[in-house]
């Protein structure tokens, strides 16, 4: 934990992701490969149009320009995509990508998080969201940010609940998708992270759901107590 008024002069530069695969208890992030994981994602999304109200991209009503897409963000330099597969189920259902990556000021963000219905606030996405945090403030990274269309309330109340504090939000932004974006910013810095770990692996933690899978502590409760 660093004093954040200290000198940076022994802090050391954290790579960019160059990680395959982060393996949790539920869920398992594999580096996308649009071969590989385009067909049951499309699978997972289909029907679910709204998904992308809040997307730079999509709907997607075919599995081809599905594809095309996918193959489109593997190939950027400046994103980091992964698939998320829940273990226990057997399905793919979900994309999380690191981006806007600043390894020489340790800055870093998660987004273009796209969830089929099924992994919403479930385990799998908490534990898969927790250790992309994790893999970047234990490479070194100093901040971690989340950012979102500033009326997309289901990613703002995620941001809470997974222990981001928000920052204020910067008026017309952006134009996306025709509209105007105000976007709300969030982050959690690196002093933080030791009480986040805790509070995660408290959540996460078989004991803390009961035998139909309802959990017993809010994640939310559990992360306000950082600050």
């Amino acid at each position: 934990m660093r004093d954040e008024n200290e000198d940076l002069l022994s802090w050391v530069e954290p790579p960019y992701p160059d990680v395959k695969v982060l393996d949790g208890h539920y869920v398992r992030l594999e580096l996308l490969s649009p071969s590989c994981h385009a067909p049951d994602l499309f699978l997972s999304y289909e029907g679910d149009e709204s998904l992308w109200d809040y997307m730079p991209d999509g709907p997607f009503f075919s599995e081809e320009d599905f594809v095309c897409w996918l193959e489109r963000m593997s190939l950027r330099e400046d994103i980091y995509t992964f698939a998320l597969y829940d273990k226990e189920k057997g399905v793919y259902g979900g994309l999380a990508s690191f981006l806007r990556i600043f390894p020489a000021v340790g800055c870093i963000e998660v987004g273009y998080i796209a969830l089929s219905s099924g992994f919403r606030g479930t385990r799998v996405s908490t534990e898969a969201l927790y250790l992309m945090m994790k893999w970047a403030f234990e490479s070194g990274y100093r901040r971690y940010e989340w950012k979102c269309h500033a009326g997309n309330m289901r990613s703002r109340r995620a941001a809470e609940r997974l222990g981001f504090l928000y920052e204020g939000t910067f008026r017309q932004a952006t134009i996306m998708k025709g509209r105007n974006r105000d976007t709300a910013w969030y982050s959690c810095i690196d002093k933080e992270w030791f009480k986040l770990k805790l509070a995660f692996e408290e959540w996460l933690c078989s004991d803390n759901f009961d035998e139909e899978g309802k959990q017993k502590v809010r994640l939310s409760v559990l992360t306000s107590k950082i600050r």
